[in-house]
């Protein structure tokens, strides 16, 4: 096995494309990731802050002119062999929903190349072969779609969001799986996630991004040291962590704080920028009464 870094991000930025007249639209700023082959990494941060675009570079389908490397590779141009990227965009295309008996699924996608890895993620994900794609469930789906990408061995394994569906059993099963690959092979696990009770002694890193940009230290090692958490987490929150009467896991009360400072990070730019917050009620929408003057129901 190489030495080389599993995953070398520096500085990356990434805009979507111009259109229209527009400026560009910047979606990640001085993001920095760097993993050693064997780490386990969550990604962490609130609904739009980059973390499915940052996958979805490392997994080569976004071009950017920042340096991105995978595996010693530039992803983009000369992405290497042993990166897998699962995604929940998958669910949505029409092939996976239509009358396909789960066991052809398997076998038109190379099953049979990896018999022993794929009957142990078929016992794993609890998948009945003779199931057909259109009559299951949205979580049965998810189960062969997660069979169907892991079955070929990789070096890289990207996460965004795979695991929502799935119930707690077949989850923790999956995430057991997960640390032994990277602990027998040093495959390498990036993974995004909202989902952090149960966790805790899973992720080798964490890696915040707020607003686009990930904050230092990026990666931060887990579990937290006493100096990281003295410096990186209020007197509150450490409490809150040490008391074994608190409401989720230790990394449950790390997220949560993070979230709470991101929210508070996004409405002072968006006062900032506009003048005022952009979500939620606005007193400057007109009431439902007023609404639906506007049109006549008398014809």
């Amino acid at each position: 096995m190489s030495d080389t870094n599993a995953v070398d991000v520096v500085d990356l930025d990434f805009s979507y494309a111009k259109l229209h007249g527009l400026d560009p639209v910047p979606v990640l700023e001085g993001v920095n990731l760097t993993l050693a082959r064997g780490s386990r990494c969550l990604i962490i941060g609130a609904n739009g802050a980059g973390k499915s675009t940052l996958l979805q570079i490392l997994a080569g389908k976004r071009l950017t002119r920042s340096s991105a490397k995978v595996l010693g590779a530039e992803v983009f141009f000369n992405t290497p062999k042993g990166v897998t990227y699962l995604g929940t965009e998958w669910a949505t295309n029409p092939v996976v929903r239509s009358d396909l008996e789960v066991s052809h699924f398997l076998d038109s996608v190379g099953g049979y190349r990896y018999k022993e890895r794929r009957d142990k993620l078929l016992d794993i994900l609890d998948v009945d072969l003779s199931w057909h794609m259109h009559q299951v469930s949205d979580g049965e789906r998810r189960r062969v779609q997660i069979v169907s990408g892991l079955m070929a061995p990789w070096d890289l394994l990207l996460l965004d969001e795979v695991t929502v569906d799935l119930d707690v059993l077949v989850r923790s099963r999956l995430l057991d799986w997960l640390r032994e690959e990277t602990e027998t092979r040093q495959a390498t696990i990036v993974y995004a996630t909202h989902i952090f009770d149960g966790i805790d002694s899973w992720p080798t890193h964490l890696s915040h991004i707020q607003l686009g940009s990930t904050l230092p230290p990026s990666p931060l090692a887990w579990p937290l040291s006493p100096a990281d958490a003295e410096s990186l987490l209020p007197e509150s929150v450490r409490v809150r962590m040490d008391d074994p009467n608190r409401r989720g896991s230790k990394l449950l009360e790390v997220a949560l704080h993070w979230l709470v400072e991101d929210r508070k990070k996004r409405v002072e730019k968006e006062i900032a920028d506009l003048g005022r917050e952009k979500r939620g009620a606005q007193e400057a929408n007109i009431s439902s009464e007023a609404f639906y003057r506007k049109y006549d129901y008398s014809h």
